[in-house]
């Protein structure tokens, strides 16, 4: 089963410092039926105006995942350490408790674009505090694993994170491992079709709650830009 959730159905936040779309509750934006889906717990695609700052905050026992689409930013903790990551990166933070972060556009003149997620991690698992690698370039590649397989951020949850970056009329079929996954266009449009239903388009900015589904299909209709998140539960 596929269920589009369109972009114009996401929360949004114009604070002039910040500009969002929350897909699940988050902030002021609030509602009882969205509250994640799964481990998958925050999924917002924000843009900090230049010199913008957000306040330190703990977080619960997440990893914190930013995909840095325009700019650079940089996250500073409780005890100093800066961490920074520029476009075309991907970066992975595994919070702590009594651990808080601030994070800022450190570019005085342009915008800072990323998308933000949080993924709830296993109490029992460990893994480094920081990671990050270059977004990948290929038409499909995983980004994250519980495992760090085909050299991906290692994740504390069993959760895969796809990469897929498509030009018109190309397509990709991926294996789901579990239940339920999350499909979110950054940037283009494309046809999602599964075993057994006729496809659907999403656009951009779109998501699509996936259930059920052993496998999807994806054709890019514009040059496209996709996360695909695959849940074991």
């Amino acid at each position: 089963m596929i269920i589009r959730r369109t972009a114009q159905q996401c929360g949004q936040a114009d604070f002039g410092w910040l500009q969002a779309r929350y897909t699940f509750s988050f902030g002021h934006y609030f509602d009882p039926k969205l509250m994640g889906y799964g481990s998958l717990r925050v999924l917002n695609q924000e843009v900090l105006a230049p010199g913008a700052s957000c306040q330190p905050r703990t977080y619960p026992n997440v990893d914190i995942l930013s995909l840095i689409l325009q700019g650079e930013i940089e996250y500073r903790d409780n005890d100093g350490h800066t961490i920074r990551a520029g476009v075309g990166e991907a970066l992975l933070l595994a919070t702590h408790p009594g651990l808080s972060y601030s994070a800022r556009n450190i570019s005085n003149t342009s915008p800072l674009t990323q998308m933000h997620l949080w993924l709830d991690a296993c109490p029992t698992r460990s893994n480094q505090q920081v990671q990050r690698l270059k977004l990948p370039t290929q038409p499909h590649a995983l980004l994250a694993s519980p495992d760090g397989e085909q050299g991906s951020l290692q994740l504390r949850q069993q959760l895969w994170i796809h990469h897929l970056e498509l030009q018109p009329g190309e397509q990709k079929t991926v294996a789901l491992n579990g239940s339920r996954a999350y499909l979110q266009s950054i940037n283009g449009s494309a046809t999602v079709s599964d075993e057994h239903h006729p496809s659907q388009p999403i656009n951009c900015g779109d998501g699509a709650f996936i259930r059920e589904e052993k496998q999807l299909t994806i054709q890019a209709v514009t040059p496209l830009r996709m996360l695909l998140i695959d849940l074991l539960a």
